[in-house]
Parts: structure tokens; C-alpha cells; sequence
């Protein structure tokens, strides 16, 4: 009997077991669907597509969030575009993002996209928010206060640096 042959499992023990997968969520799926769509719009349109794509796709997204988010999409939008026009708005996993480069600096994920009880507005890693060891990438929001708003229009134009 060669190695490879007697390395091999009988069928019985590769098979499933009576467990159930319980990995992505609905909603996860869904998303990871939406970016695929993305992905594909965008190779058709080329990497190089206008801010004016990746801003009506952006909105339209925002126009189908249900109350308060899309309120608070709608003011968080407005505040990064004053904060840093340099940042491109795209959709990502069909959430409003907002690129520098190519690259994700920001991003929100409504409440509703994952039924949560908050909205989240995050950082990836190309933001330069960079303070000693330690610094924070997501901020839960449940509404948007005009402290909150100074603070995020603050920490996008930091982001952009």
C-alpha cells in the first residue's frame, strides 16, 4: 500500500456530522453578498470611477435606512464631506464608506443593518488616529449630538492626514 493511500480517511469520517453550522448570520450573508456586487460594479466601472459614483451609490443606500439611521447617515455624510473632501464616499458590504486612495479610512454600519441596538461609526486602519499604544476604532452612536458631531468631524480630519 503506497503513503498517499494510507494517509487517506474511508469517506465515513470526512463526511458531515449531525451538527449544524451555525457561522454567518442573515444579515452577515447578506452583506458579504452586497460587497461581492460591489466588487464586480466596480471592476466593470474601473478602479479609477468618479466620487460622483461612489456618492449616489452611497445615498441611495442611505435612502433605504429606516429612521433614525438613515437621520444619522444623513448627518454623518454631510460632516465628512465638510471634514475631508479629499475621502471618495463608496458603499461597503452596503454600508456608506469613505475612501482615501482606494482604501476604506471610514466607514457607518446602521442599527439596522445587523439588528443591533446601536449604530456604529468605525475607523480601518488607514486612518492615522494613532495615540501612543492604545486608541479607540469604533464608536457606538445612538443618536448624534452636536458635541458628537464636533468630535467626529475632528477625528476624520485627523483620519486624512
Amino acid at each position: 500500500m503506497s503513503a498517499k493511500k494510507a494517509t487517506q480517511q474511508s469517506a465515513e469520517s470526512t463526511t458531515a456530522t449531525d451538527k449544524t453550522f451555525t457561522g454567518l448570520t442573515d444579515e452577515e450573508r447578506g452583506a458579504m453578498k452586497e460587497r461581492t456586487r460591489e466588487l464586480k460594479a466596480e471592476a466593470r466601472r474601473g478602479r479609477g470611477a468618479g466620487k460622483a459614483d461612489g456618492e449616489s451609490a452611497v445615498l441611495a443606500k442611505v435612502a433605504e435606512m429606516p429612521e433614525p439611521d438613515r437621520a444619522m447617515a444623513e448627518r454623518l455624510h454631510a460632516i465628512i464631506k465638510a471634514s475631508a473632501p479629499a475621502l471618495s464616499p463608496k458603499t461597503w458590504y452596503g454600508m456608506p464608506a469613505y475612501a482615501k486612495d482606494g482604501k476604506v479610512v471610514c466607514f457607518f454600519t446602521p442599527a439596522s443593518k445587523f439588528n443591533s441596538r446601536y449604530a456604529t461609526f468605525g475607523f480601518n486602519d488607514p486612518a492615522n488616529l494613532d495615540d501612543g499604544t492604545m486608541w479607540p476604532t469604533s464608536f457606538a452612536l445612538t443618536e448624534l449630538t452636536a458635541a458628537d458631531e464636533k468630535k467626529i468631524g475632528a477625528l476624520v480630519k485627523k483620519a486624512v492626514r
